[in-house]
């Protein structure tokens, strides 16, 4: 099983910002060719995509956080990224990631709060 492990969340004032990564526990053969997200679940609400990046490296963006958030990716260390800037109180939520195709076993997610 494919262990996806998420960090860099926390607690920030709105217009500030975080940098999340997620690694996968696999080989870079395997992660290079996933297609990648990053999803959030805000409070009482379902889990949503916000980002994407598939393996030729095109990403995609809710309109929710386009031109704010940025997803990235590096291979060789089996890592997406996903930096989060002008944040706003709606961000807040549990940060997950895992294959476009919600694929993997999902994470413990890492907690981002934004106050305002």
């Amino acid at each position: 099983q494919v262990q996806l492990v998420e960090s860099g969340g926390g607690l920030v004032q709105a217009g500030g910002s975080l940098r999340l990564s997620c690694v996968a526990s696999t080989n870079i053969f395997i992660f290079r060719i996933y297609n990648m997200a990053w999803y959030r679940q805000a409070p009482g609400n379902a889990r949503e995509s916000v980002a994407t990046i598939t393996s030729d490296f095109s990403t995609s963006y809710a309109d929710s956080v386009k031109g704010r958030f940025t997803i990235s990716r590096d291979n060789a260390k089996k890592t997406v990224y996903l930096q989060m800037n002008n944040l706003e109180p709606e961000d807040t939520g549990v940060y997950y990631c895992n294959t476009i195709q919600s694929g993997l076993l999902w994470g413990q997610g890492t907690q981002v709060t934004v106050s305002s």
